[in-house]
């Protein structure tokens, strides 16, 4: 909250301070929300930003204009085909914007329901996460509707989307996986999306892709552009860390018409038992690392520890994977 900047509403009129003269007027409301925080993230991008936006401005179909605190101006652009779906109007800057704006009403900040999710009973027009995913598909132009089997002919193979790290829980063997994959009956593909990623290209990958597979990180938010039925498989990494894979992406998976499935690290699959002794407390108790608080949990699991998927299991899993699709 450090990065949210703090405004103070106060009245005006004759209980208060007089009115600035209005040097811009509007016939439609203003919205008013910031992308300080943890925006840069992708999952934070989204569960803290987007999801929130569009349950909070989707019922006045473009009528609105945004407000935005904390703006930066290479995350508005990255995400400018979304903000189109919402609004008909340009992104008013308003920790710098120098006029004075008078709106007949204004909302002042976003609507939360859940992690990257929507609970139609609550939101205007009982409007779910699937709707959420039509506005991000129009906004980006993604034709796919439905995954298959046969791949996005068909008649063809189902592709497989491999999600890459660069930093920590790479995968050690992914061309091993990838080729493991071609033999199981996958077209394969690998990318690492970052913040440079272009948005609409890689949501086309992504679009395309019947199974997606990743270890716990932000990459896996890019879930929001697979088409209705596609397989995500979220590898958890060693350490006790269900809870966390749980509310990130495997709660918001069935709302969104995705059908996941848990890859759990074996011990013998991390790297983390070339880091310590085997009778080490981070290999033997992860609850008690757990205790210590987040940046221990963090430290030990998720920033040290890297991947290296047993094959086998890995080819039982797309088996698996290849018979959930429709």
């Amino acid at each position: 909250m450090a990065h949210v900047r703090e405004y103070t509403l106060k009245p005006l009129g004759a209980a208060g301070d007089a009115a600035p003269a209005c040097t811009k007027n509007h016939s439609v409301p203003g919205f008013m929300f910031s992308n300080g925080g943890f925006s840069g993230n992708l999952y934070h991008d989204y569960t803290d930003v987007l999801v929130p936006l569009f349950i909070s401005t989707h019922q006045f179909k473009g009528r609105v204009k945004f407000l935005l605190s904390g703006m930066k101006p290479w995350w508005v652009a990255k995400f400018t085909p979304f903000f189109q779906q919402l609004t008909r109007y340009d992104v008013i800057d308003v920790d710098n914007d120098q006029e004075v704006h008078c709106f007949p009403r204004i909302l002042i900040g976003a609507t939360f329901h859940k992690d990257m999710g929507v609970d139609p009973r609550r939101s205007p027009g009982h409007v779910s996460v699937v709707d959420f995913k039509r506005a991000l598909r129009r906004a980006f132009g993604l034709e796919r509707e439905a995954a298959s089997r046969g791949g996005a002919t068909g008649t063809g193979k189902p592709r497989l989307l491999i999600i890459s790290r660069r930093g920590s829980r790479r995968f050690l063997n992914e061309r091993d996986m990838a080729r493991a994959a071609a033999e199981a009956g996958f077209e394969v593909r690998v990318a690492e999306p970052d913040q440079h990623t272009d948005m609409a290209t890689f949501a086309k990958l992504v679009n395309s892709a019947d199974v997606m597979i990743g270890v716990h990180g932000a990459g896996l938010t890019n879930m929001v552009f697979l088409p209705r039925g596609a397989v995500l498989i979220q590898v958890v990494p060693f350490g006790g860390l269900e809870w966390l894979t749980s509310v990130t992406f495997k709660d918001p998976a069935a709302d969104m018409e995705v059908n996941y499935m848990d890859y759990n690290v074996k011990l013998e699959e991390s790297s983390l038992i070339d880091q310590y002794p085997r009778n080490h407390q981070v290999l033997t108790d992860p609850y008690a690392v757990h205790k210590q608080g987040w940046d221990a949990l963090k430290t030990a699991y998720l920033d040290k520890q890297n991947i290296r998927v047993d094959l086998d299991r890995f080819k039982a899993t797309l088996q698996e994977a290849m018979s959930r699709l429709p």
